[in-house]
């Protein structure tokens, strides 16, 4: 007899995982025409994290993966689902998701990976969302991931001082009430080019002030839209959660909100650089380990980059 779909899915369980190296704005001027002082004007960036060379996307996501399970208590062979948001996969096939369905040992999971870039972890997190409540999963890995020195031109000053890697994931189970609201997504067709990794030269390359207009102008909107498709408005958001693309798009798109005054609006771009696909659970991962988000918290997530894609949703965080 078939089962009645769960009202919703949960977020039981975050995690992360950052390489070793520590890549300083200093390091950085060994490298290329900058200052310590240029970068933190323009970007806000202190420092980012490096893999090793024999570390790729899918060494990163397993270790973010492997901590939000043990975050959330949940043995590894009850995963049923992988899914893997990336931009900088050097593989084509098997997917990411696929590789670190191996390395945590899980028995037999539907794995795939989700490419739209900066905005992919909202897209893979609604896709998880929809499976559990269809019935399809039963504990779903999410993860964003990302290798973006392996696609970075390190004599290029204005794209080289961005980008990082890193990887967080969340754990999902079905819930008796929709603690994930629907997603809002879309494409900027005519920005399509704005952010790019491909050719001629393989790297990630970007138009800055495109791009900046682009959040400054349109993504307050997306915001308000996203939290009224909740049933909520901006009162109720605890903790806002943009992409971590620049410290300096991020301070004017927050008070462009309307924000309570304690609301939490993260910021591990700093320490942690532009990640892509990772830099949303990453940055919860990081401050609810750092004990800056209250149990139960109610957040607002904002992707947008690459492609030109962007996605959103509310979710209440464990």
């Amino acid at each position: 007899m078939p089962t009645t779909p769960p009202a919703g899915s949960r977020i039981v369980g975050t995690g992360h995982y950052r390489p070793e190296r520590i890549m300083t704005n200093h390091d950085l001027e060994q490298m290329v025409e900058t200052s310590d002082e240029w970068i933190r004007q323009r970007t806000g960036i202190e420092s980012r994290r490096i893999a090793a060379d024999d570390q790729d996307v899918a060494d990163l996501a397993a270790e973010a993966g492997r901590n939000a399970l043990a975050d959330a208590g949940i043995d590894p062979s009850q995963v049923t689902q992988v899914i893997v948001a990336t931009c900088s996969n050097q593989e084509r096939s098997p997917s990411a998701a696929g590789r670190v369905a191996h390395l945590l040992g899980l028995p037999n999971p539907a794995a795939f990976d989700v490419g739209a870039a900066c905005s992919g972890f909202e897209h893979a997190l609604a896709v998880a969302d929809m499976s559990i409540r269809a019935g399809a999963s039963t504990t779903t890995l999410v993860i964003g991931a990302e290798k973006l020195s392996a696609v970075t031109d390190y004599s290029d000053r204005t794209t080289c001082i961005l980008t990082a890697d890193g990887a967080g994931a969340m754990v999902l189970v079905p819930g008796d009430e929709p603690t994930i609201s629907p997603v809002q997504w879309g494409t900027v067709t005519d920005l399509a080019d704005a952010v790019t990794i491909g050719p001629p030269s393989g790297c990630f390359s970007q138009q800055g002030r495109q791009v900046l207009g682009w959040a400054l102008r349109e993504a307050p909107k997306l915001s308000q839209k996203i939290v009224e498709s909740a049933g909520l408005n901006m009162a109720d958001i605890d903790v806002f959660v943009p992409h971590q693309a620049n410290l300096r798009m991020i301070e004017p798109l927050a008070a462009a909100l309307d924000l309570r005054e304690d609301a939490i609006v993260a910021d591990d771009i700093i320490t942690s650089g532009n990640t892509s696909a990772a830099t949303i659970p990453l940055a919860i991962s990081r401050m609810r380990e750092a004990g800056r988000i209250p149990a139960g918290a109610t957040a607002l997530l904002v992707g947008f980059g690459g492609g030109f894609s962007w996605a959103g949703q509310v979710v209440r965080l464990p």
